[in-house]
């Protein structure tokens, strides 16, 4: 059932400004958008999504961000306080004195493998090769027993997608874009009983099936997902085939592009280079549209794959749907900077590039703040997705006190967009029923 509500505001703000865009009007098109069966609808699942299950007191995040996930990794490697120090200790001082950043996992696996590459017949910074391999075992190890966890209830923006896409049969299926390693999406997949493809076949030790994926051999009413960067329970044998298993993959046969400057380098193999060429691919259909979820562009391999493909594809539109605000006070000097440099640059320069942020958006290349342009009686949950907050300025002088209105939009909290989907199963039953 659908609540009835209003946006209200004062008459000199009802007018369309160039500089603003009304997020009523965005999240109808999206909502029309989603509720086409014969659309080519894909999302791509990044590091942000996992931090939007609710969870039981003391236990969010589920997955924690980079930040926090290498804070865990250092308190579990470090020596305990009192004890004399390890390698890891010593490690952690090195990377200091290379002004890298010890809370950040991605310049600790980068060192360690630099290190790694020069270390053969001798010592780096007193480290030898085998402990080297020992410390990038050790950081590999725990960051996919970190990632080991399972979604905590049936309500979470996970289920909520996996039902959204079961809730109508569809001439294209959904396809499913994420660079993490969890099993997350696949839990709520098998929770709600959609069937999907992953790019393995086979029940004992399924494995990889590259023409499957190149002739699209596979039923359209399975969804697809593809694990860009890996999965916690993928393998690779002697041979370097590499396999799906039931279990978390010990880190000497697993194979995950785990966080370091080799991303790049790994994803110029199999499988990854078939799993990157399919998001290409999908964003080269006839007007695709692909909604990016909690990822912030800063993976350059990623960026590259996808403005390309955008670029090629004129009729395709992606939708980035940003947690936060789009700009960051400085707390050293007071400025403001943007808060995601690297997808603002982008959007500025491809017009069927849109940034949704909580306080701007970028929309066909022009930025500005969003702003409801009109009251407006919803009945179909959309005002949920919109934050209406006032501000009163006390006049000064007698005048009268001054309201400035702002509209934010919640859409980058998965969790709202989960929600969104959810309220969209009603809307797609109703039309199903019609049509009929």
């Amino acid at each position: 059932m659908f609540v009835d509500k209003k946006l209200y505001l004062p008459t000199d703000l009802t007018q369309t400004c160039p500089n603003m865009h009304d997020p009523i009007k965005h999240i109808k098109y999206l909502r029309q958008a989603l509720s086409q069966d014969k659309k080519r609808i894909g999302f791509f699942i990044s590091a942000g999504c996992p931090l939007a299950v609710d969870m039981p007191t003391g236990s969010w995040p589920l997955i924690p961000a980079v930040q926090e996930l290498t804070i865990k990794v250092n308190l579990k490697l470090k020596a305990a306080t009192g004890t004399p120090e390890n390698k890891y200790d010593l490690l952690l001082k090195e990377i200091a004195l290379a002004n890298k950043n010890i809370e950040n996992i991605e310049d600790i696996l980068t060192f360690i493998r630099g290190l790694k590459n020069v270390s053969s017949g001798g010592n780096v910074r007193g480290f030898t090769e085998n402990e080297l391999e020992l410390l990038e075992k050790n950081v590999c190890s725990e960051i996919a027993s970190l990632l080991n966890v399972s979604l905590p209830d049936l309500n979470t923006p996970y289920h909520n997608l996996a039902s959204w896409i079961n809730s109508i049969d569809r001439e294209v299926p959904v396809e499913i874009f994420t660079t993490n390693y969890d099993l997350l999406m696949e839990q709520a997949f098998e929770d709600n009983s959609v069937p999907f493809f992953d790019g393995f076949v086979g029940s004992r030790f399924p494995f990889f099936d590259l023409r499957a994926i190149e002739d699209n051999l596979i039923p359209k009413h399975w969804s697809r997902l593809w694990k860009i960067h890996g999965s916690i329970n993928w393998l690779q044998n002697s041979s370097h085939d590499v396999y799906r298993t039931s279990y978390l993959a010990k880190y000497e046969e697993a194979n995950l592009i785990y966080p370091s400057h080799l991303k790049y380098e790994q994803s110029r193999k199999m499988p990854y280079l078939a799993l990157i060429d399919q998001l290409s691919k999908f964003i080269r259909q006839p007007s695709s549209l692909l909604i990016l979820c909690g990822y912030s562009f800063n993976d350059m391999h990623l960026n590259g794959a996808i403005i390309n493909a955008l670029k090629s594809n004129p009729t395709a539109i992606a939708i980035a749907l940003m947690y936060d605000t789009g700009t960051i006070t400085d707390p050293t000097d007071g400025s403001i900077k943007d808060r995601y440099p690297n997808a603002i640059q982008i959007a500025k320069q491809r017009s069927n590039l849109s940034l949704w942020c909580y306080d701007e958006a970028i929309i066909g290349t022009l930025r500005g703040e969003w702003k409801v342009n009109k009251v407006f009686e919803d009945h179909e949950n959309i005002a949920t997705c919109v934050e209406t907050k006032v501000t009163i300025t006390p006049g000064v002088g007698g005048a009268p006190d001054v309201n400035t209105i702002n509209h934010w939009l919640k859409l980058g909290d998965f969790a709202t967009m989960g929600r969104f989907l959810q309220a969209l199963i009603g809307i797609n039953q109703t039309t199903t029923t019609d049509a009929k």
